[in-house]
């Protein structure tokens, strides 16, 4: 049931003052099978949820601002006790328009009869192409019908528009709503950084560290990892999205992880890097002080007016490409040295994302031609790195030591405020997180 339904219909209003006449239709995330016949858990499609909050699968929103009575509809299942017995309890036709507040709902298997009424009168259909093929088909047969029958009956859409267009842009700017969903998942999360320095010990594997993370994330309220949990140690740092989580951690390995909760689908995306040892080696410090040293000056220009995906990420580039010449991994100048990218054996990624109801949430980040400029109600990621291969020809002392560190930016109108401030980050906190969890023989946390 949602407990905000002020927010949802705030929402369905903003994205159909944007459409006008048009009739958009959102449908559910299909089930998707795992194995055999058991499924993967269920998790609704996000710009339906957005719009909404229902999360029953087979379900689909249907709005007509132009329509004089019923300007939205959700069609869902409709009540069935013995279904619900095994597979838990629906909303129904009642409950949708009940909890949900929308104007009318009906089951979904009159969605064929009653969308011609609300399709008639609309000159656009907004809807995307997507992952649901068997529905991709249902909306081509509907739009094949609609042209071949043009001349007779002179209605129906003649134009097809994704609504990615409108309403991803919409989710870009996070309200207070959004901002408060964030700031419990980025809560909840910096918690489980906590708890995974202070009680993993030497000679534990990848995977008891993730459960820590996880059994934090669970026990909080969060209903989900935003994305599977990289918990790399030594060599495996340096594979951005390395998951396996089986090797037995060194006892002076650094461990990176990187890891968020999904809160009612807000995301959080957090990365810290951390030794096993509890201290830090000379070598990984001087890794660890270059990548810390980038994301500081990132932090520092986020605000608003400022180019994201040039002015933010050259930054990174600089500081980065600088450390790396002054540990002797690269040659300098500094400028040859970005011009012909040779950094990039060392830092291959750009310095973040947007973020929202999904990791990589959705929006541009060009306008027109031009990288966007950062703006009040954004949320991004900050993310710098540097992953040091084992090959020839690099420096031994420091093959092998990949250090990440992410923090989530809201971009507010006086510069920024960050969502998961207070999980260790400085060389000094880190190693005390480390050292006050195995003084007091910290447990899993309660």
């Amino acid at each position: 049931m949602s407990d905000n339904r002020s927010e949802y219909a705030r929402r369905r209003a903003a994205f159909a003052a944007k459409i006008g006449d048009a009739v958009a239709i959102l449908p559910s995330a299909p089930e998707t099978i795992r194995t055999n016949d058991s499924h993967y858990l269920y998790r609704q499609d996000t710009d339906l949820h957005y719009l909404t909050g229902f999360d029953e699968p087979e379900s689909v929103l249907v709005l007509a601002p132009g329509h004089a009575t019923t300007k939205s509809v959700l069609f869902v299942r409709p009540r069935d006790p013995e279904r619900e017995t095994w597979d838990g309890r629906r909303a129904g036709v009642e409950g949708a328009v009940r909890d949900f507040g929308v104007d009318a709902a009906y089951p979904i298997g009159e969605l064929d009869a009653k969308l011609p009424e609300l399709l008639d009168s609309a000159p656009t259909l907004f809807y995307a192409f997507d992952r649901d093929d068997v529905f991709n088909r249902r909306i081509v047969s509907l739009l094949k019908g609609y042209r071949s029958s043009r001349r007779r009956a002179d209605g129906g859409p003649l134009t097809l528009v994704d609504p990615s267009t409108v309403l991803h842009e919409l989710r870009v700017f996070k309200s207070p709503a959004d901002i408060e969903g964030m700031r419990r998942a980025g809560g909840i999360s910096r918690e489980a950084h906590v708890a995974a320095m202070a009680c993993s010990r030497p000679g534990m594997h990848e995977y008891e560290i993730q459960a820590i993370v996880e059994y934090v994330f669970t026990s909080r309220g969060a209903q989900y990892p935003a994305y599977p949990s990289i918990v790399a140690s030594g060599p495996n740092a340096t594979i951005l999205h390395y998951v396996s989580n089986r090797r037995r951690v060194g006892d002076d390995d650094l461990v990176l992880i990187d890891a968020g909760a999904e809160v009612d689908l807000y995301c959080a995306d957090i990365t810290r890097t951390w030794p096993m040892s509890g201290k830090f080696t000379p070598e990984q410090r001087a890794v660890y002080d270059i990548v810390l040293a980038a994301q500081a000056r990132c932090i520092e220009l986020c605000k608003p007016g400022v180019a994201f995906n040039t002015v933010v990420n050259e930054a990174a580039t600089r500081v980065i490409a600088e450390g790396l010449i002054d540990l002797g991994l690269i040659k300098g100048p500094l400028d040859e040295a970005i011009a012909s990218g040779a950094y990039k054996r060392f830092y291959m990624h750009r310095i973040g994302h947007f973020l929202g109801m999904d990791t990589h949430d959705v929006g541009s980040m060009r306008e027109a031609r031009d990288w966007r400029l950062l703006q009040p109600g954004m949320v991004l990621t900050i993310e710098p790195g540097l992953y040091v291969p084992d090959e020839d020809g690099i420096d031994a002392r420091f093959r092998g030591i990949g250090v990440r560190i992410e923090d989530n930016l809201l971009i507010t109108p006086g510069g920024h405020d960050n969502l998961t401030d207070g999980t260790p980050k400085s060389i000094e906190d880190v190693e005390r997180t480390i050292a006050e969890g195995r003084e007091a023989r910290t447990p899993l946390p309660v």
